[in-house]
């Protein structure tokens, strides 16, 4: 699918639009949850009639700015709400710089969790006529009516209304049929998280929040009806009241006897996992279900020190469990640059969850969210960060900037080799036996220094590099090496001829082991949330 192609939007009123709510998606199977709440709310919180005069307009970074504002100037409206992320504020300030030049007269609003913190420090902030903080589903409708009706708001900065979660009117009719059948759906039963992990913008929040389930679970209901398939979950803690995690894994269980392709992503607290969630989560089908499981670091004093509560214990177990006796994938988080965790102890936990077999291990390098309470370590720890989004540590008193330089290409080349599931079988000869962390990083600082590239490597060139590395460098047998490549190139179902692999592939049908290892519809969902994962983890409570 083109990343390109334009986003669904809603029927114009005519003579246009008076407010415009947009916002740039990273991909375009994106669909803003957040535009949808202000859109469902518009008549609810700002008055009759504010809705009809509103449309939503959604974008994907990497279309032209100067498109976007032909787009939305073509609408004619007087009040443009955009929502800001960490992923596109640099687009978005280029986009208000050019609205506020050709037409300085439209009103441009600004929200979202990259502008609810230091407004003072950013230029979007200071090009914009209104910032409103934190929550909008109640102050932006309330601002709308006061710019088109008056009378005109005195402040700049307006910090977001929090009502009661029954207040809000919910967005998922909001999503059109196109968004139904093309784009992941986000939906939400609570917001909000009760633990203060600083690294996280989620702990700014006192506690969690659950919406009203007999409600939630209509909306899901209405959704599927509609033919809804794809549902992530954006809860900060699916399993924290676990008699509502109950009812909604049965919910979709239910589903899937009747429609195979469901498919549900959750995010779970890594150390809480009764007996009554197992026994419904061992009932799901390959491919169905998806956990992203939160370890972030095993050291007991980095966890402490960042405010983190973890049973590593219980984790390990729970995390065993998963993977061993059920069939849902499971993604396990790991950062790496946190205040006090040097190279060997991050080692030393990499390692640990490695041996606990995830499917996938999401390796991130610490970023500075705005407004999170990581900062309180700077002059301590000599936290230095990319002034830049998105603000990634380049070093602190226990990594320097150089062996910081090692762990984000080995995070970016952890992507492409190990969480493509394309070398299943050679992986296992690159990582063992000893540390697999140790091995990976070797494989990271040769592969670096043979091509001096991080990005656009095709497959075929990966296989000859994973050939010469395992074959020159760790001394392996190159005829047990090709075997166990030819396997995974042909799983893969690629088709052309890596110079290692010459007169091996000649006839061969492709290997049965791509659908053993990966259902088809596994593996489009693991696509989609591999291009979502970055953003997704930052934006996820915020939305």
């Amino acid at each position: 699918m083109n990343s390109l192609a334009p986003s669904p939007v809603l029927p114009v009123p005519q003579g246009g639009a008076r407010i415009v709510l947009a916002t740039l998606n990273a991909k375009y199977i994106h669909a803003s949850l957040g535009l949808r709440y202000l859109l469902a709310n518009m008549d609810r919180h700002g008055g009759a009639g504010l809705r009809a005069q509103t449309r939503l307009r959604e974008f994907v970074i990497g279309q032209p700015e100067t498109r976007m504002v032909e787009d939305l100037l073509a609408l004619q409206p007087e009040v443009i709400g955009l929502g800001v992320y960490i992923w596109n504020v640099v687009e978005t300030t280029q986009l208000v710089r050019l609205l506020k030049t050709l037409r300085p007269d439209i009103k441009i609003v600004l929200g979202g969790p990259e502008v609810s913190h230091e407004v003072g420090a950013q230029e979007i902030c200071r090009l914009a006529d209104h910032v409103v903080t934190g929550w909008g589903d109640v102050s932006f409708p309330k601002l709308c009516r006061a710019l088109l009706d008056g009378p005109q708001p005195l402040m700049k900065v307006i910090a977001g209304e929090q009502p009661p979660l029954e207040e809000l009117a919910l967005p998922y009719n909001d999503y059109t049929a196109e968004d139904l059948a093309q784009r992941l759906l986000y939906v939400e039963a609570s917001r909000g998280c009760p633990f203060k992990c600083e690294f996280c913008l989620s702990s700014l929040d006192k506690t969690a929040w659950a919406f009203d389930l007999d409600v939630f679970m209509a909306e899901m209901e209405a959704l599927y009806r509609r033919g809804a398939r794809n549902f992530k979950f954006v809860d900060r803690t699916f399993n924290l009241k676990i008699d509502n995690s109950v009812r909604i894994l049965q919910f979709f269980l239910d589903r899937i006897a009747q429609a195979p392709d469901v498919f549900v992503h959750f995010e779970v607290v890594p150390d809480s996992l009764p007996d009554r969630l197992k026994e419904l989560i061992a009932q799901f089908p390959d491919g169905a279900l998806q956990f992203e499981v939160g370890i972030q670091s095993f050291n007991p004093e980095v966890q402490q020190r960042i405010s983190r509560k973890q049973d590593n214990g219980k984790t390990a177990d729970n995390l065993r469990w998963l993977v061993t006796q059920s069939r849902a994938h499971v993604h396990a988080d790991l950062i790496f640059g946190l205040p006090g965790e040097t190279l060997e102890s991050f080692a030393d936990g990499f390692d640990r969850l490695h041996a606990l077999a995830p499917h996938e291990i999401q390796f991130g390098v610490l970023k500075r969210l705005r407004g999170t309470p990581i900062t309180r370590h700077t002059l301590e720890f000599a936290m230095a960060y990319d002034p830049h989004t998105p603000y990634t540590i380049l070093q602190n008193s226990t990594v320097d900037f150089a062996t910081m330089q090692r762990i984000k290409r080995f995070a970016r080349y952890w992507d492409m080799v190990a969480n493509s599931g394309r070398f299943a079988l050679s992986l296992d000869l690159l990582l063992g036996p000893g540390s697999a962390f140790g091995h990976f990083l070797a494989f990271s600082d040769w592969l670096w220094q043979t091509t001096g590239k991080t990005h656009e490597f095709a497959l075929e060139k990966l296989v000859d590099l994973l050939f010469a590395h395992l074959t020159q460098v760790r001394g392996l047998n190159e005829q047990a090496v090709r075997a166990v490549l030819l396997a995974d190139y042909q799983a893969s179902g690629a088709r052309a001829r890596p110079h290692c692999l010459a007169g091996l592939l000649s006839g061969v049908q492709k290997s049965e082991a791509s659908d053993k290892r990966l259902t088809g519809r596994q593996n489009r969902h693991l696509s989609q949330q591999k291009s979502l994962r970055e953003d997704i983890r930052q934006a996820a409570a915020a939305a």
